[in-house]
């Protein structure tokens, strides 16, 4: 394992993502996007000072997609916090926060999430790592990944769109028209494909057994986060739709992340 190339992405992710100590969800979030495209240029950089045998176009177009990839969910994330800030700023808001206050986390609790999802982020941009100081010269299986991640990365913006413009004209029930015709959350899809493309590109460069866990462990992770997060989206949609028809009704017959995949529910219903 390339530790001291590991330690320096570390170091890159978890600066990053400091951004958390200032709001929780921050490390999750907006710390995610600044993570992911910062361990893509740090890449770029180790390679442009010791370059190696694996092509500069491969490590060029990784690069790009992990920035477009980070650029996207921090842009995106930043104009929502600006709008929710001046939100914030609304006698409405103010009564709602003085009513339930803010409640702010312990500093070891917050300093132990943070050094959790900087390794996270580590594993997740490893494959690209790994290609480089393997020097691994294969374009066919990166050039495979590339492809499904830039499907994935399609696919997650206009599921984003499609929900804000369905959600304007009916916000009184779920996105249910284009891309949401074939499942209830192709945002998480695409996510996970995004990061399926980057585990498929580096499959022939992964040598050790290290290696292969580390990539393994942050694909199982994604997925498993993506899954988790329907399931609470789920969960909120049954407590504010449940008595609706037209909701139960849709629900029932569409897959809830994978299309075609008979899993319509990941609560049980009541």
């Amino acid at each position: 394992m390339p530790w001291s190339l590991l330690g320096i992405l570390f170091a890159v992710c978890a600066v990053l993502c400091a951004v958390g100590f200032y709001k929780f969800v921050y490390f999750l979030s907006i710390g995610y996007g600044f993570a992911v495209a910062g361990g893509g240029i740090a890449i770029l950089i180790m390679y442009l000072i010791n370059p190696t045998a694996t092509p500069l176009w491969i490590v060029l177009v990784q690069t790009a997609l992990f920035i477009t990839y980070g650029a996207r969910l921090s842009g995106f994330l930043l104009i929502r916090e600006f709008k929710n800030a001046s939100f914030r700023k609304t006698d409405v808001a103010k009564d709602t926060l003085a009513k339930n206050g803010e409640k702010k986390m312990p500093v070891f609790v917050l300093a132990t999430i943070w050094i959790f999802v900087s390794v996270l982020y580590v594993a997740q941009v490893s494959p690209m790592l790994f290609r480089y100081d393997n020097a691994s010269t294969d374009v066919i299986l990166p050039v495979v990944g590339f492809a499904v991640s830039v499907f994935g990365l399609i696919l997650e913006s206009i599921a984003d769109k499609q929900k804000s413009a369905q959600k304007k004209e009916r916000p009184d029930m779920v996105a249910t028209k284009g891309l949401y015709r074939i499942c209830r959350c192709p945002n998480y899809l695409g996510e996970i494909l995004f990061w399926t493309g980057v585990f498929v590109s580096g499959i022939t460069a992964y040598q050790t057994i290290g290696q292969w866990i580390t990539a393994v462990i942050a694909y199982i992770c994604i997925v498993y986060i993506m899954f988790n997060g329907a399931q609470r989206l789920e969960k909120r949609q049954m407590e504010r739709y449940g008595a609706n028809e037209e909701y139960n009704a849709y629900a029932n017959k569409t897959p809830i992340i994978i299309p075609l995949l008979p899993v319509y529910h990941l609560n049980k219903k009541k």
